[in-house]
């Protein structure tokens, strides 16, 4: 928990939330929501935000298979600021058929980058892999296992030579990957 802060005034608040569904079908939804609220009038172009109401409501979903390509995307623009947000939305098809994992960040700024996409969906889009490997059981695993699963070496707590590898990860402590010589 934080700190007691100083005196101070609420002037925003940004929601954003993800969840992950199997389907029956095999494949797997991963949906991002993302809502940002003034605590006062908020006024864009020719429209007027009261307080608490969301100018930016939006959503995407992405199904995915279980090697994490993306199968299918669907975005909805429940509140936008200005008339021409939602002309994006037919640009994130160019995701179809490309795959969560490393360099997502990049693919998402080759499809959606600058004027092509939006900040707030890129955004959403950034934190719905990290959704998809929670959600989906074995993501980060690779089939082969003479190799670690594939979020090993991404944070303090899953240092190769760190105790938690030691712990739960034995074979991989103190790994080396043979291609990278790491």
């Amino acid at each position: 928990m934080l700190s007691t802060p100083k005196p101070r005034s609420l002037l925003h608040t940004r929601e954003i939330t993800f969840q992950g569904f199997e389907r029956e079908d095999s494949l797997w939804d991963i949906e991002g929501h993302l809502r940002d609220f003034k605590t006062k009038p908020f006024i864009t172009g020719t429209k007027t935000w009261q307080p608490g109401e969301a100018f930016h409501d939006m959503w995407v979903r992405l199904t995915l298979n279980t090697e994490l390509v993306i199968q299918d995307i669907e975005v909805a623009m429940d509140g936008h600021p200005h008339p021409e947000c939602p002309h994006v939305i037919p640009s994130m098809d160019g995701l179809i058929g490309e795959r969560l994992g490393k360099g997502w960040r990049k693919t998402i700024q080759t499809h959606l980058g600058g004027i092509a996409g939006c900040t707030h969906l890129r955004e959403l889009l950034n934190s719905l892999a990290t959704a998809a490997f929670q959600a989906i059981p074995g993501a980060l695993f690779d089939p082969d296992e003479s190799k670690p699963p594939l979020y090993l070496g991404t944070c303090k707590s899953w240092d190769f030579n760190g105790p938690v590898v030691m712990r739960i990860y034995p074979q991989f402590y103190r790994w080396k990957d043979q291609d990278n010589k790491s």
